[in-house]
């Protein structure tokens, strides 16, 4: 079976129109539905969707291959789509995704299936194909193009190997070997294959590449030539064999980068410019060579924690807000959320999810150290921590306290024989690791970040109406500065630790701030339109959408296109929602913006009211920063 043979002509688009990565994603689940192929369009375009938040698919070079698998697939089969003005797909190297070709595959597909569907990958590597395809005049000279390319690429039908063995005649060895995987094995595992192999042959260097892909591994590595190779590159996603590349010098990488810095990565091990690789972990160990920072390496666990933290925050947070909202104060004022049953009912829910913050946020921040063995030891650091009165500050040293015992742990047991590595991850790294953040938590830890903790709250609870001002505006301009970033979390952040300790102020602030900046773009799209270009004027409209649904990243794309004049605007504005939302001591109990959560604001109108002030002035500074376009 071939890749036309899982396209259906009424699942291709040459005309894709779609505003940003969810339309286009919408779009494209509709067009896979139009082949007749899905079961659930809901339950797929969910799967595609969890996909994503693993890691893009927009792959680069103008490319997005989306992909599921789900039983809410009947048949496998694939939907494209060309768009000539492109989408902002979020893609490794930054680019517009003008090529889509969206993938279903159903659970339990036949392996047959699975290697047609990582042909695509391949093929898509061909910058002159890409083009081809970008100027199809129609359907069936779109899927002609696509069939005279698998020919071309894939002459032998009963090849085994999707990823050709390139070697030269020096060597009965290559002398580079590379091992490729994504969580979902589908397309960037085969693409980082296609992309090292031909940068190799460009440079006269012979290499194999094992590909881990949805399947099982093809083109495995045999042991001589793991013996007699100068490095092996390992660009996965997710765990692979790595016993067997033992003493050997290896490059462990992320998969985009054997797409987008495979001559990066073959200089590097031809020239054997890595570290010895120790299973065991007793000497020198390999390690990412994407140069991250000590403090990128801290704000990726930190962020690790947040993810898989915020979805029981934000249930738990709108369940007890939803409860002093139906709740009756008169009744008894000292129990206000649980007076009435339906209120009583909510809270109750609401904290039981609420509860799980701390300790998820400490587990998983250990986890993105060390890995499971460090995630009990992280969720008992942080539910000791929400014990203890110590709150956000205690579970966040919890969670790395957490992640760096394990790894020490991991050294020490090192020594022990191969023969108890079995027990390791299940009794030693668990119990001694459990034992060890107890000990420190409770003398060292608790004491002094309890006593911390409680001096904040008592501080923030003392600040004057001033205080307030300075504070609601240094919240509301981290959340305009980067839209999304690093400062922009470090308030979102600060915003929900104060949820913990009771400064419902905060979070209102923080959200006010954040919802500020696409609006006010959307504003001065509508009211000065000589200021911007047809096209922005159509952008700007969505950003209402986004503004009011609390996406300040909406505005990313007009402040990287003009960033003096936009950002300083979007930046005063937000400042001013901030402080005023301070001032009015707007409330928000639940960790989310936008005007869904109006409901459970306290002072609403004030809320709303800051909101539209600091739009109306980030549009009004952002006019004058601009000049008109025809002057």
């Amino acid at each position: 079976m071939r890749i036309v043979d899982l396209i259906d002509k009424r699942s291709i688009s040459l005309e894709l129109k779609a505003k940003d990565k969810m339309d286009a994603i919408d779009k494209l689940v509709d067009l896979v539905n139009n082949s007749g192929n899905l079961n659930d369009r809901l339950e797929y375009k969910e799967a595609i969707i969890a996909r994503e938040n693993q890691s893009t698919t927009g792959i680069g070079e103008g490319i997005a291959i989306p992909h599921a698998k789900t039983k809410a697939v009947k048949n496998a089969c694939l939907g494209a789509a060309v768009s000539k003005k492109g989408v902002d797909y979020e893609s490794f190297d930054g680019s517009l995704s003008h090529l889509f070709f969206m993938i279903a595959a159903p659970e339990g597909a036949n392996n047959t299936h699975l290697e047609v569907l990582s042909r695509l990958s391949t093929i898509l590597m061909d910058e002159e194909f890409r083009e081809k395809l970008m100027n199809a005049q129609n359907v069936d000279e779109f899927l002609n193009l696509i069939d005279y390319k698998e020919k071309e690429k894939f002459p032998e039908e009963e090849k085994e190997e999707v990823v050709e063995v390139k070697e030269n005649s020096f060597s009965k060895y290559p002398t580079v070997l590379a091992v490729t995987a994504c969580p979902t094995g589908i397309a960037h595992t085969f693409m980082a294959a296609e992309s090292l192999n031909k940068q190799a042959e460009k440079m006269g260097v012979s290499i194999k590449v094992e590909t881990n892909g949805s399947s099982g591994a093809k083109n495995v590595l045999t042991k001589e030539e793991i013996e007699n190779a100068t490095c092996i590159i390992v660009a996965a996603d997710k765990k692979v064999d790595m016993a067997r590349f033992n003493g050997k010098k290896v490059i462990i990488t992320k998969v985009a980068n054997g797409i987008h810095k495979a001559e990066e990565l073959i200089t590097k091990a031809q020239n054997g410019d890595a570290p010895i690789y120790n299973h065991s972990g007793n000497t020198e160990s390999s390690e990412e060579s994407n140069d991250e920072t000590a403090l990128r390496k801290v704000y990726k666990h930190l962020m690790n924690g947040v993810s898989n933290m915020l979805p029981f925050v934000v249930s738990g947070g709108i369940l007890i807000a939803l409860a002093f909202l139906l709740d009756n104060y008169s009744i008894n004022p000292a129990n206000f959320g649980s007076n009435t049953p339906i209120a009583a009912f909510l809270k109750s829910i609401g904290d039981v999810a609420f509860g799980f913050m701390l300790p998820v946020l400490a587990g998983y921040i250990a986890y993105s150290i060390a890995d499971r063995p460090a995630l009990v030891v992280g969720f008992v650091g942080g539910a000791m921590a929400n014990a203890s009165g110590s709150g956000f500050l205690g579970a966040l040293l919890a969670g790395f306290l957490a992640g760096y015992l394990v790894v020490g742990l991991k050294k020490v047991f090192s020594v022990l024989p191969t023969s108890l590595d079995g027990i390791k991850p299940v009794l030693l790294y668990p119990l001694f690791g459990t034992l060890l953040i107890g000990i420190i938590m409770n003398f060292v830890i608790i004491p002094p970040v309890a006593a911390i903790n409680l001096g904040i709250t008592s501080f923030l609870n003392g600040l004057g109406t001033s205080s307030k001002l300075i504070l609601g505006l240094i919240l509301g301009a981290m959340m305009a500065i980067d839209m999304g970033g690093p400062i922009n979390k470090a308030a979102y952040v600060f915003g929900v630790a104060s949820l913990q300790s009771g400064q419902y102020e905060i979070m209102a602030a923080v959200m006010a701030g954040g919802m500020v900046p696409p609006l006010a773009i959307a504003l001065a799209t509508t009211f000065f339109k000589n200021r911007f270009t047809k096209e922005e004027q159509e952008s700007g409209k969505v950003n209402y959408v986004m503004g009011l649904s609390f996406i300040t990243e909406g505005a990313i794309p007009f402040a990287a296109a003009d960033p003096i004049k936009v950002i300083p605007a979007c930046v005063v504005g937000s400042a001013v929602a901030g402080a005023l939302s301070m001032m009015f001591n707007v409330t928000l109990r639940a960790p989310h913006g936008g005007i869904f959560v109006v409901p459970v604001v306290g002072h609403p109108l004030a809320y709303l009211g800051a909101i539209l002030v600091g739009s109306v002035i980030g549009m009004i500074l952002l006019a004058v920063l601009k000049k008109p376009i025809n002057e």
